[in-house]
């Protein structure tokens, strides 16, 4: 539909007035990344294990997961249907959207509604993940559908379905640590879990600077920086957390990095 784009280009000025802002939130994200980066070194994100009071009203975890994830696979879609760009019809440009649309959908549908016990999630933490990912669902569709151009050997997109693999089996791990009705924490076993402590968050890495060597974009870029900036740190506080907590914690194990880190 035409008129899409026009309406497009109206919000924002001129044509190119859009790709400025893409990549003005890019490296927003580069620049928030970093911040965060710092930030957890000194207090760990107000969420899960660490949930704590003075960041609002809790919301019950499965919902919060679902709700804050939604975004990321809702607005691309929505710009896809009123989208009638031609690069909606290049390979490349729809097995990488789709890789994308896979991992939200699969955050959204499937994994929300598994989770197990777990705490309630403070509002501000919910609302700035919304946020997020609503921006982040805006970038990586957007670019991909109207702006992205890609070369012959683009194809280089093991890395993601490697950590979307990893990461889908070890939240079925942790998952199934506690039987029905038990709230206590265990150490996790299987899987990376053998090498680090958050096997789950290595995968979500891998994912996602595989997404950024396959589409090889600034917003991918950017969402890879992201991505390591504020769950690596949190991969570090778990594996500290588990070594306090466990004196049989296994010693060789390492928080995010197999035998680095």
């Amino acid at each position: 539909m035409a008129f899409a784009d026009d309406a497009w280009r109206y919000v924002h000025g001129l044509a190119g007035g859009e790709v400025q802002l893409i990549y003005y939130v890019s490296y927003m994200f580069l620049a928030w990344g970093a911040l965060v980066a710092v930030s957890l070194q000194v207090v760990s994100a107000p969420y899960g294990r660490y949930a704590r009071k003075g960041w609002g009203v809790g919301v019950t975890a499965n919902v919060a997961w679902a709700i804050q994830e939604l975004p990321s696979f809702a607005v691309p879609l929505l710009l896809l249907a009123l989208s009638d760009s031609p690069k909606i019809h290049d390979l490349p440009n729809k097995i990488i959207l789709g890789l994308f649309l896979l991992h939200y959908f699969q955050r959204t549908f499937i994994f929300s509604p598994l989770i197990k016990g777990g705490k309630a999630t403070p509002l501000v933490p919910f609302l700035m993940a919304f946020v997020f990912c609503t921006m982040n669902g805006y970038l990586q569709g957007r670019y991909l559908l109207r702006y992205a151009d890609f070369s012959a050997d683009w194809e280089r997109k093991p890395t993601f379905l490697l950590g979307m693999f990893i990461n889908i089996q070890s939240d079925s791990i942790l998952r199934n640590l506690r039987d029905p009705g038990e709230t206590c924490y265990k150490i996790p076993r299987g899987g990376m879990f053998e090498y680090v402590s958050g096997a789950n968050f290595l995968g979500e890495i891998l994912e996602w600077w595989g997404f950024a060597v396959a589409s090889c974009t600034l917003p991918a870029l950017g969402f890879a920086v992201f991505t390591t900036c504020n769950i690596g740190p949190r991969a570090c506080q778990h594996h500290q957390w588990y070594r306090q907590k466990f004196e049989d914690y296994p010693k060789g194990r390492r928080a995010v990095l197999p035998f680095i880190l």
